[in-house]
């Protein structure tokens, strides 16, 4: 079973994909369309919940005392090419593929009732959460190229069919796949000059680090530095536009915006994570001098993009634009840690890309919530939810403190480790960048703190807010398990960081080992 989970988890959503599609015309020409979309729309959220149950062998089975990737399957694939069906996971990618089988069941009961084209959104559900998994999972580069491809196509689907406004979504969908597309073809380009470079005639990542790492034991070089340094732009804009990182997230707003709310909850929640990922995979372990020398540089545009996105976030009337902007802000404290390079940094940010992912797709999820009920994301054209929706306003308070980095809840042991290992760093500038980093917090306070005034306090000055349902039993079935989350994460962070510390150290320290020779 162990050989053959992750094989399973890849492939069980193409088998829920599937079977939206083995019904037989004759039975669909008899039943009523209304049932035929609740029978689809069971079968999808059946399918997602066993995955999840699946994921969690994935916890229950792991192994926190070792670096070593665990639960490998690792066979030929393409031979020629010396490229592997080689999957994994390690304390890096196992919190992230477990939040990716989570979120999946989330975005399903938030969006219940899609009525157009069910089957086709299903599966394109689906489809994006096999890409998304994938990327986590696959220890062959090329094999990681392929996942990181298939998540983008789905993705822009979601987008484009069933997003908001149709001349938005439409836009909005093109602006996505130029950004993403384009990034990814950098990356390609990256990938192929490394493996020639590097002689092991194999795509497989693990045995390339290997390689690299020796060589640069024994004095040697065996990517010129002329190129090294382009192919790790290559991956890093890659990686930074689908983060996304300041400058390259103009995709972000519209996108966020006009996407169902089942695809914000995936792009903000694990997609988004994608990019952070390959960076700790590929970026530091393959080109480690150079991480630790335009590091500063990274941590420039990091914390350029938390200050913007919170003060954009600032001045936002549309109260999805604002979760959207929060995000791009929220993320830039991940790549400050990761390029902190200090234990506590470093663990800070994975903790925080798990939390961002919880938080962020909670935050969706209450925007959903009410913009089906009102059919307007205006800020101004709310109020007094807190009487009207006591318990929306509850779950969506305590999200919101989440996000905001209140003590107790998770938000605030990711930023407190990232801002503390980044002041005790010895990147240089690192000490500015954590001031920085700490005014972030500051800001993110003041549109936090405005939003949940406007929305659920005051009077209720809208006459169509007067008659508003609270949440149904579906609702709280979405919302309760993240609002939990949140807490137990706050209470028990050990519970995550015993998992990962291990893993993120051992990355740590090839690039530290590196720098100081």
């Amino acid at each position: 079973m162990d050989l053959y989970l992750l094989t399973i988890l890849l492939f069980l959503p193409l088998l829920a994909a599937a079977s939206m599609w083995g019904h037989s015309l004759a039975w669909l020409s008899r039943v009523p369309l209304e049932r035929i979309r609740e029978h689809y729309r069971w079968i999808a959220l059946g399918f997602a919940v066993a995955e999840f149950l699946l994921s969690l062998l994935l916890l229950i089975k792991f192994d926190s005392t070792t670096t070593e990737p665990q639960f490998v399957i690792n066979i030929p694939w393409i031979e020629g090419l010396g490229a592997r069906y080689h999957l994994g996971v390690d304390g890096i990618s196992l919190w992230l593929v477990v939040l990716t089988t989570f979120l999946v069941p989330i975005a399903i009961l938030v969006t219940w009732r899609v009525n157009n084209n069910v089957r086709a959104y299903f599966t394109s559900l689906f489809l994006a959460q096999v890409g998304i998994i994938g990327v986590f999972v696959a220890l062959d580069m090329l094999l990681f190229y392929l996942f990181w491809e298939m998540s983008i196509i789905p993705m822009a689907f979601l987008i484009g069919v069933w997003g908001a406004e149709r001349e938005h979504r439409v836009h909005a969908t093109v602006k996505f796949l130029i950004f993403t597309v384009v990034g990814s073809l950098f990356m390609l380009v990256a990938i192929i000059g490394v493996y020639y470079y590097s002689g092991a005639n194999t795509f497989d990542l693990i045995d390339i680090t290997r390689v690299l790492a020796e060589a640069r034991a024994a004095g040697k070089t065996l990517i010129p530095e002329s190129w090294a340094i382009w192919f790790w732009l290559a991956f890093a804009l890659g990686f930074f536009v689908k983060i996304p990182m300041w400058p390259l997230h103009a995709w972000l707003p519209e996108t966020y915006v006009q996407a169902p709310t089942s695809g914000s909850i995936l792009m903000a929640g694990v997609m988004a994570k994608m990019g952070a990922y390959g960076l700790i995979r590929f970026n530091l372990p393959l080109f480690p001098e150079l991480s630790m020398k335009l590091a500063p540089y990274v941590m420039a545009l990091a914390v350029t993009g938390l200050i913007y996105g919170a003060l954009v976030a600032i001045v936002q009337n549309d109260l999805k634009r604002l979760v959207a902007y929060s995000s791009l802000s929220h993320l830039g404290y991940v790549v400050l840690g990761i390029f902190a390079f200090t234990s506590q940094s470093m663990q800070g940010a994975l903790f925080q890309m798990v939390n961002h992912g919880i938080s962020t797709g909670a935050l969706f999820v209450c925007v959903g919530l009410i913009t089906q009920r009102r059919q307007t994301r205006e800020i101004s054209e709310f109020g007094g939810m807190a009487t009207q929706m006591p318990g929306y306003s509850t779950a969506f308070m305590i999200i919101a403190f989440s996000s905001l980095g209140l003590p107790l809840l998770n938000g605030f042991i990711g930023e407190i480790l990232i801002l503390i290992g980044t002041f005790s760093s010895t990147v240089p500038y690192a000490k500015v960048f954590a001031v920085i980093g700490a005014a972030g917090v500051v800001l993110a306070s003041i549109y936090i703190l405005w939003k949940m005034q406007r929305v659920l306090f005051g009077a209720v000055t809208k006459e169509e807010n007067k008659e508003l349902e609270d949440l149904t039993r579906r609702e709280r079935l979405a919302l309760i398990p993240m609002v939990t989350l949140a807490i137990v994460l706050g209470v028990t962070p050990m519970v995550f960081l015993s998992a990962t510390d291990r893993s993120v150290n051992y990355v740590r320290s090839i690039v530290v080992q590196q720098s100081t020779k």
